[in-house]
């Protein structure tokens, strides 16, 4: 752990990525890798439930295009595992910064909402809010949590009724701005309050260049070159501490994690959630390029499908050893 201060601001970093993960070579041996997988992964108006259909999924209307990955029931079922997947990289944990007794809360970009719901029923003396471009939240909700269509890279209008916590987590790929929106959660937490982020690395990297050249590798490229391409910050969490230096929030902590791709490493915590990660990512490929390569670079929907095809392929190698990093940021908006 390092830590700096400078002027008024204090950084403390932890990185809990270790320098290397040593390989399970049982795994590499045993033939068993499918069930192996299988046993870790064992009031709102018209306007905005209109959807648009392409290419077989269905996408949001409501400020069409501004968010170009599915909002289905099969990327519902993803959200939901990458929630599962960050609670076991914190150990259970909702969130990191210390706030206390937090009366008003926001979710940005909540997606299915269960990291609101949790929050609410862990917090019910909170007022939770969540705010998605799609309504594709549940019903049944805990009374203290209401779901809001809202477009965060819009002019909020937050700031006179402040937050104790504003929280975000995986946005990469849907911002084009992410210093501006750091900017807006300063202005709309209360002098004292915390944001926190969550979000990735998500160009993958292997310890031992095992990634070079595999069609997994290329689809990384192709797919988030588009997005760059596009306008998209594709790589927030590196830059997270940064962006929040500048919006003016002190006692900023950074915590950084390692998280594989597939059951290769042989530390039981590591296996398990490169399960959960590669099955997220599995679930992910088709929907996370279709829409960026058919629109932005004249991909047919059959060139997304082999591509992808070939990512998920060789994402199952047992000489893959693929990893990427997760970052948690937060930091306090000064008393004064």
């Amino acid at each position: 752990m390092a830590e700096t201060t400078a002027q008024d601001q204090t950084i403390i970093t932890t990185n809990h990525a270790p320098a290397n993960v040593e390989v399970d070579t049982s795994y590499e041996d045993d033939s068993s890798y499918g069930d192996e997988l299988s046993s870790y992964t064992a009031s709102l108006t018209s306007s905005v439930l209109e959807y648009r259909h392409e290419n077989g999924r269905r996408y949001h209307k409501y400020r069409d295009g501004s968010y170009l990955l599915p909002n289905d029931e099969s990327e519902s079922d993803r959200l939901d595992m990458l929630h599962e997947l960050c609670l076991m990289v914190l150990h259970r944990k909702l969130y990191l910064a210390p706030i206390k007794h937090p009366q008003r809360v926001i979710d940005l970009a909540t997606g299915t909402g269960l990291w609101a719901i949790d929050f609410a029923d862990e917090h019910p003396e909170a007022q939770v809010i969540g705010c998605d471009l799609s309504p594709i939240q549940p019903s049944l909700v805990p009374p203290n949590v209401k779901f809001l269509v809202d477009d965060i890279e819009s002019e909020w209008a937050y700031e006179k009724d402040p937050f104790d916590f504003v929280h975000a987590r995986y946005l990469a790929g849907s911002i084009k701005d992410f210093g501006r929106l750091v900017k807006q959660c300063y202005r709309s937490v209360k002098p004292g309050g915390w944001v926190e982020f969550q979000d990735f690395d998500p160009y993958p990297a292997s310890l031992d260049g095992s990634l070079h050249g595999t069609g997994l590798e290329r689809y990384h490229n192709e797919v988030y070159g588009a997005f760059e391409e596009a306008g998209y910050e594709v790589r927030p969490g590196p830059k997270l501490e940064q962006w929040f230096k500048d919006a003016g929030f002190v006692n900023i902590h950074v915590e950084k994690f390692i998280l594989p791709y597939g059951i290769w490493p042989k530390d039981k915590h590591l296996k398990t959630l490169g399960a959960w990660s590669q099955a997220q990512a599995e679930a992910g490929y088709e929907a996370g390029a279709l829409a960026i390569l058919t629109r932005y670079k004249n991909w047919t929907k059959e060139e997304v499908i082999a591509l992808a095809s070939q990512a998920r392929a060789d994402a199952r190698r047992r000489d893959l050893h693929m990893i990427y990093y997760f970052y948690i940021v937060y930091g306090q908006r000064p008393e004064h």
